[in-house]
This record gives structure tokens, C-alpha cells and sequence, in this order.
């Protein structure tokens, strides 16, 4: 590895830096309307592109979440994952028994990626067990910064007797919870207390002689009034009243305040004035609360040591800020009545829609936002977010996609099921889905070797692929049969697998206005065409794409058990990359289609 790597504090393990990976290939997504379901609400994204409704994706996540960075890439407001545990134990969706390097390499680019699609103010909720959780810490400390940890839940999911394994040494009842934002954006929600102390502003005091005597003390005027003279009545909590306060602690260590002046000058008053005298020390906290005084007083038995003060409702007080949620729950009840919810079987790691909800209540979802999981399991995320009225967005591998989490999610948009946090709450657009499915790659390998375009790709998934691989929006023209996607309000994309001729070419440069450009992507072409219109570029496919990124790779799922294999050492090998290049170039020389 490079220098820079060596002097940069990080987890390492075996293929972390291998030199020849290639980038992920971004899939399309295929709709599935068979399995799209109910009423779909569509919008726009934060990034101004158009929202196409809630998306239910099977296949490899991986290679989902890539094909998402496009469109989606800062848009998700919160994400919640539980990977696999790595615990030993195979699930039968995932294999959860992998070698300790693959589990690091496996979740250190799906972290890469959930990164780049999370919004400025969004946050991550990465659930795991003691097994890989340090490893997994550091892995976020990585890739999210560790300036950007916000707190770790500690979650108390078995109860400590319910043992069902007798020959495991510890019994594991808690599992954690990691939470990073994005950028210092994010802003955690704060929980209500459960009294607004506002309410405590319910006194008032009733003067019904004039003082003793004034005089003054500290820089102050005061009037002291006997015990006999004054009482304190309670009234119905609103403006204009007053809050009792003990003269003790930390009050007494804050300057300028009615406990610091008692301590200082009258305290050792008592013995002057009696038990229960009060003073009203005038021009005390105008600027505090307006009243422009400070009533103080003795406490009224001898026994007691601390004094007492009233103050009105502060000018500035913000009503009832909260409080800081606490990092550890006892969701042990949830956690066990969780088989039940959502008419699903999914042994080893289904989470109850309670405790979702309230993971998406600290990320501070409003309507709007868009919430990911991209190991959605039997879909308790989405049926959440369905339930609650939020956009989501979940991945799912195997046939549970359609058994487990389809099934579950039509079943909470039918509102008939009332298990976990009840029915679906009510919506102007619907809670309705898109079911879509990874595209296979784009190139696949011949029998000679070379890679070649995918023969499943008919014509409209081939303009969407290139379009994605060039960074366009694929949104075909319904009346220029050219105009295929776009990058900007005049930057065009066109793929064909039709010889481009000079001839087809002109009538093509006869709809062009002016200002605006096209990318021509095509088999074959004329020579001619090439330099023929100064605003219309080509480029030929498939040799456009070799070298670009890994096609024909369709499986980065956590089933992959082998090790990863190590040659030489660490440092540069000094091969010769002119041989590769060679042979990169001699495949492009393949015409295709």
C-alpha cells in the first residue's frame, strides 16, 4: 500500500487495498408491476428530481444502493441497517458465519455507499451485537468521522433467564445501536419533560401593611417586611405569577442572582429581622423578568437553613426546550412480542415496529423525508414508514423479497394488519409501492472472453443503462425519438444499436436547436460522422464501457464465504500496467451487436 495509507490511522484487513478492484457497475432498476402495489404518492426529491414512490427492491444491496447514488445520492434523511451479526449462527437468508476480513470488506462498501446517499442533516442507526460491534465502530469512525458519532443505544433485547441455549457460556441481553450524522446539520430531537416547568409559575405574593422600614443593602433598596405582614398565595398558573425558588447549591454560585445576594447580605440578617421576614429588593432582575424586584425571605422555622426567593417568568425563556434522550432502553417485551407482527415468520432478527418508530422519531422524520433499509428482512421498516406516512426506500435479497416483505407491506396498505404499532394511519396519496428488480449486468463475457452487451437488454433498457453510465437522467421524449435523457436543459443522450449513418445523422442535426448538445451512443457509425456536427458527439459501445467498472459480477451478498487471496506483500509490486492496457485495447477492437 502507499505511503499515505501507512500514515493514516484506520481498520485494515486482507484485500482492503487491493490495486486492481474496479468500481461497482450502476445497475438500473427494472419495475416489476406485477409486484407493485397499491395507490403510489410521487413528488420531487430534495434535489429537485422527480420522487416515483415508495421502492421495494430485491436483489443484491450492494449493487441496489449503487444504482440509487445517482438520483438519490444526498437525499435520505434517515437510514437504519441491521446487518448480519456475524455471530456464527447461518440464517437462512443470509450466511451470518463469515471470515472476519470479508464481514469488514463487505460492510465497509455498503457504509461508503449509505454515506453518500444520507442528506446533510440526516443520520444512521446501524443495529449489532457484541461480536463485531468494535470493529463495526471503527468502520463508522472511518467513513462518517469520528467528530460525527453521535451516541451509541444500548438496547436490552432477551430477558437475562429466558435461556434457550444451556451450553453457551454468557447469556447476550443487549445489543447496540450506533447513531452517526452526516454533518453537524443533523440536530437530535429533544423529548418532552413531563411538566412543563413553565406551570411552576403559580404564586403570587399579597402585601397588606407598609414595611418596616427601607434600606440599602448591596447597591440595592430593600423593604423589609415582618412575617405578619405578607402571605403568599396560590393561584392558577399563568402570566404575571411567580416561581418559588430554595436558596441552596448551585444557585448560590450564580452572579447577580437573588441566591448569591441573600447569601452575601441576607443571611446573616435573620437575627435582626426574625424568621419568615421578607425583603423586596428593588431593581433586582429588570432585565430577568420585567417586574423590576426580588422578593426574598426567611425561612419561617428555626430548624431550617436556607432561605427562599421568587422570581417571575423569564423574557427569554424558550417554552419547554426538553430533554436529551437517554442511550439505554429495555425494549425486552417488544423484542419478544415481535414474531407476531405483521403475519411474517423471520427467525433470528425481526425488530418490532415500536422500536423502529422510535428510531425514526430520534432521526426527527417529518413528512416528506425518506428513510432507507437496505437489509430490510421481513420488512419492518417499511411497514413502519407505510403505517406512519413516510417515503421509504428497502432491499431485500432471495425469495423473501416476495414472501416476507411484499406480502407484510400490502398487508398494512389493505389495513389488515393491526399487529405492532396498529393500522395504517390515513394519507392524501396512498402508502402504496414500486417493486423493482437489479437489471443484470450490462456486458457479459463471451465464449471468447470478451465482454460483449447482454443479450436480455432489449432497446429501452440499453438507453437506460447507457444513460445512467453517462450521468443522465433517462426521461424519453414522447416526441423526439433522439431526446432519450438529459443532463442539463440542453445536454442530450441517445443510444442505438442501428449503424448511424451521415444521412441519419443530418436528419438528427435538423432538430437540434441551438445551444444544445448531444451524446451519440451506438455499435457502429460511419467515419464521417464522427467530426460531422461540432455540438454532436459519439462514442461506441461497448468499448466505451471496458475498463470503466466490474461487469458480469452479480452476487456481493454476505454468502460469500471464501478467503480472500493474499499475494506478495504490501508494498507496490512495480508490474508492468502497459500489458493490461494492451489487453483492455485489444478487446475493444470487438464490434458487438
Amino acid at each position: 500500500m502507499g505511503q499515505n495509507k501507512l500514515n493514516k490511522l484506520e481498520l485494515t484487513w486482507i484485500g482492503k487495498y487491493d490495486e486492481d478492484k474496479q468500481p461497482l457497475e450502476p445497475r438500473i432498476l427494472i419495475e416489476n408491476p406485477e409486484y407493485s402495489y397499491g395507490e403510489v404518492e410521487t413528488g420531487v426529491l430534495p434535489n429537485g428530481k422527480p420522487w416515483n414512490g415508495n421502492m421495494l427492491i430485491h436483489g443484491d444491496n450492494l449493487l441496489a444502493l449503487k444504482s440509487l447514488e445517482q438520483d438519490y445520492a444526498g437525499c435520505v434523511k434517515c437510514i437504519y441497517i441491521d446487518p448480519p451479526y456475524n455471530t456464527g449462527n447461518a440464517f437462512d437468508q443470509y450466511d451470518d458465519n463469515v471470515e472476519h476480513s470479508i464481514w469488514l470488506q463487505l460492510m465497509h462498501a455498503r457504509l461508503q455507499m449509505l454515506h453518500r446517499l444520507l442528506s446533510e442533516d440526516g443520520v444512521i442507526f446501524v443495529q449489532i451485537n457484541d461480536d463485531e460491534a468494535a470493529y463495526l465502530k471503527v468502520l463508522l469512525d472511518e467513513v462518517f468521522g469520528r467528530s460525527n458519532y453521535e451516541t451509541t443505544f444500548y438496547i436490552k433485547v432477551r430477558h437475562e433467564d429466558r435461556i434457550l441455549r444451556e451450553d453457551i457460556r454468557y447469556q447476550l441481553v443487549m445489543e447496540q445501536v450506533f447513531c452517526y450524522r452526516k454533518t453537524a446539520k443533523y440536530i437530535p430531537p429533544r423529548r418532552p419533560k413531563e411538566k412543563n416547568p413553565l406551570d411552576d409559575y403559580e404564586f403570587d405574593i399579597e402585601i397588606t401593611s407598609t414595611p418596616l422600614e427601607t434600606i440599602n443593602i448591596g447597591g440595592y433598596d430593600v423593604e423589609v417586611y415582618n412575617p405578619d405582614s405578607w402571605s403568599i398565595i396560590k393561584q392558577e398558573k399563568g402570566k404575571g405569577r411567580l416561581k418559588q425558588y430554595q436558596i441552596r447549591g448551585s444557585l448560590i454560585t450564580q452572579s447577580g442572582s437573588a441566591a448569591e445576594y441573600y447569601e452575601k447580605y441576607l443571611r446573616a440578617r435573620r437575627e435582626v429581622d426574625g424568621l419568615g421576614a421578607l425583603y423586596k429588593v428593588i431593581g433586582m432582575g429588570i432585565n430577568g423578568d420585567g417586574l423590576g424586584y426580588r422578593y426574598i425571605y426567611q425561612p419561617f422555622k428555626a430548624d431550617s437553613k436556607n432561605g427562599f426567593y421568587f422570581q417571575g417568568k423569564p423574557l427569554k425563556v424558550k417554552e419547554n426546550k426538553g430533554l436529551p434522550y437517554p442511550n439505554y432502553y429495555d425494549y425486552v417485551q417488544l423484542f419478544n412480542n415481535a414474531g407476531y407482527e405483521g403475519g411474517v415468520d423471520f427467525k433470528g432478527g425481526k425488530k418490532p415496529e415500536a422500536f423502529l418508530t422510535f428510531i425514526l422519531q430520534l432521526a426527527g422524520v417529518k413528512k416528506g423525508d425518506l428513510v432507507l433499509d437496505s437489509f430490510l428482512g421481513s420488512g419492518s421498516t417499511a411497514a413502519t414508514c407505510s403505517k406512519l406516512g413516510h417515503r421509504w426506500i428497502g432491499v431485500e435479497m432471495g425469495d423473501h423479497a416476495y414472501t416476507h416483505c411484499f406480502a407484510r407491506i400490502c398487508r398494512t396498505i389493505d389495513k389488515t394488519d393491526d399487529t405492532g404499532i396498529g393500522k395504517c394511519l390515513e394519507c392524501e396519496n396512498g402508502h402504496g409501492f414500486r417493486f423493482y428488480e437489479l437489471a443484470p449486468s450490462l456486458l457479459k463475457t463471451d465464449k471468447f472472453g470478451n465482454l460483449v452487451i447482454n443479450k436480455e437488454y432489449n432497446a429501452d433498457m440499453l438507453a437506460a443503462a447507457m444513460a445512467k453510465q453517462e450521468g443522465f437522467t433517462y426521461s424519453p421524449s414522447a416526441d423526439i425519438y433522439w431526446k432519450q435523457g438529459f443532463s442539463s436543459e440542453s445536454d442530450y443522450i441517445y443510444t442505438t444499436t442501428q449503424f448511424m449513418t451521415v444521412e441519419g445523422l443530418a436528419a438528427i442535426a435538423e432538430q437540434l436547436k441551438e445551444g444544445e448538445s448531444l451524446l451519440v451512443c451506438c455499435t457502429a457509425f460511419q467515419k464521417e460522422c464522427r467530426h460531422a456536427i461540432p455540438n454532436i458527439t459519439f462514442k461506441k459501445i461497448p468499448q466505451m464501457l471496458l475498463g470503466r467498472c466490474e461487469f458480469a459480477h452479480d452476487d456481493y451478498s454476505f454468502n460469500i464465504v471464501s478467503l480472500p487471496e493474499v499475494e506478495g506483500d504490501y508494498e507496490d509490486s512495480g508490474e508492468d500496467v502497459v500489458e493490461k492496457e494492451d489487453a483492455a485495447s485489444q478487446n475493444s477492437q470487438q464490434e458487438l451487436f
